[in-house]
């Protein structure tokens, strides 16, 4: 396997750091804005010059470049070695902007991606419901048309960000009596809207991100749906897609790797840093082993989608994702050992945060019990192999009961 890019891509990548030179860390008034406000100058200008949201038509927001995988791996580089923010990663931006793209009607796409990858609009995700989660296709909250609005009843659990969002985009069941998959629609419901009431569901963590979600007889407009009366199914499948690739983002693996082998070079064992005992060196290599595979991965995915082979939708991202949180479970987990009696401290609101960066023993903690979090989020882990199993590799199925 060659890794070289090439004289074309390094030089763009030539010309990234020339650009991220000029403009970050900002200089003289500017960097005595907020940090949100200096954040969101950097983009205007990254727009400007087609390193944001790149795949995006203009009229939606974005700079309209030409697909080139390579390109956008640079950019997602040199952004992250100089601590700058290229595109928002939050629900909105990578999930429902794509699959409104994908799926949505003219008007939905210009009024909709555009405020929510600037940052403006806060999207939650309605999927999960008390008796329905790995079996999502179960769920019972029903949208009922009547005129020109749905009336919409039910309750939403583990919704993630619900306090706070403007809207939601989740999953209701308007065909009762059709089979389960095909009666199910994909529906944007304003969280303002009257009948709508959130509770914070607490977690172990300590954090608050997860929410319940109820609704008494809510009324939204006929046009809230996207794609067709019951194949909100088909839509859905769409936004797991871009789910999952924001999960399975390998910079993550990687910036929390080479956060763990710091905490092991600062972290005392014997008398010595713990990065000098054998037994830490020996986990450290294995779990770098792992990074490394799912780097390569990604390359030989990026090098197959440049050649025009078009590798079958489902497997790639299904297994970047469960391999990226079993590894993000090892890295965790030998923090957590890492850090001994200081395990047991609490996180600080601060450091509970949903995907937390903070580096703290608090931060280790929260991240240690955000992983096991992340083998559920994006679709269950063992349900994932089971789909690679059965549809990717061609495993005879799985025993079912009944």
């Amino acid at each position: 396997m060659d890794l070289r890019l090439g004289a074309k891509y390094e030089a763009f990548r030539a010309e990234v750091r020339e650009f991220l030179a000029a403009h970050w860390p900002l200089r003289g008034a500017e960097a005595e804005l907020p940090a949100a406000q200096q954040k969101k100058l950097l983009r205007e200008r990254a727009l400007a010059r087609g390193y944001v949201y790149r795949h995006f038509p203009r009229i939606y927001g974005g700079s309209e470049q030409p697909p080139d995988a390579l390109e956008d791996m640079i950019l997602d580089q040199e952004f992250a070695a100089v601590g700058a923010v290229r595109d928002i990663r939050g629900i909105g931006p990578a999930m429902l902007a794509p699959t409104l793209l994908d799926c949505g009607n003219e008007e939905q796409r210009v009024r909709f991606i555009p405020p929510t990858l600037r940052g403006d609009l806060r999207w939650c995700q309605g999927y999960s419901e008390p008796g329905a989660g790995s079996d999502l296709a179960s769920l019972a909250s029903r949208a009922v048309l009547e005129g020109d609005t749905w009336r919409i009843n039910g309750h939403k659990i583990w919704t993630s960000d619900a306090v706070g969002a403007d809207y939601m985009f989740g999953l209701f069941r308007t065909e009762p009596d059709a089979p389960k998959h095909a009666g199910i629609s994909y529906l944007l419901i304003d969280m303002h809207s009257p009948g709508i009431e959130v509770r914070p569901l607490r977690q172990m963590t300590g954090g608050a991100e997860f929410n319940e979600v109820f609704f008494s007889d809510v009324r939204i407009s006929a046009d809230s749906i996207v794609g067709r009366r019951g194949e909100g199914w088909k839509v859905s499948r769409s936004t797991l897609k871009h789910e999952r690739n924001l999960i399975g983002d390998p910079r993550f693996l990687r910036n929390a790797f080479e956060a763990v082998v710091e905490l092991a070079r600062r972290t005392p064992r014997n008398g010595r840093p713990a990065l000098e005992d054998a037994h830490v060196r020996q986990r450290l290599a294995e779990i770098e082993g792992y990074v490394a595979s799912q780097e390569y991965s990604i390359q030989r995915q990026l090098s197959a989608a440049l050649r025009g082979a078009e590798a079958a939708v489902l497997l790639p991202g299904l297994m970047n994702k469960l391999y990226s949180t079993d590894t993000s479970q090892r890295i965790t987990r030998l923090a957590f050992d890492l850090l001994g009696a200081d395990g047991l401290i609490s996180p600080l609101p601060e450091e509970y945060g949903m995907g937390s960066r903070v580096r703290t023993a608090g931060g280790w903690v929260a991240q240690y019990m955000f992983a096991i979090a992340n083998s559920i989020a994006g679709g269950a882990s063992n349900i994932q192999r089971n789909i690679i199993g059965e549809r990717g590799l061609g495993l005879p199925r799985d025993q079912r009961a009944g």
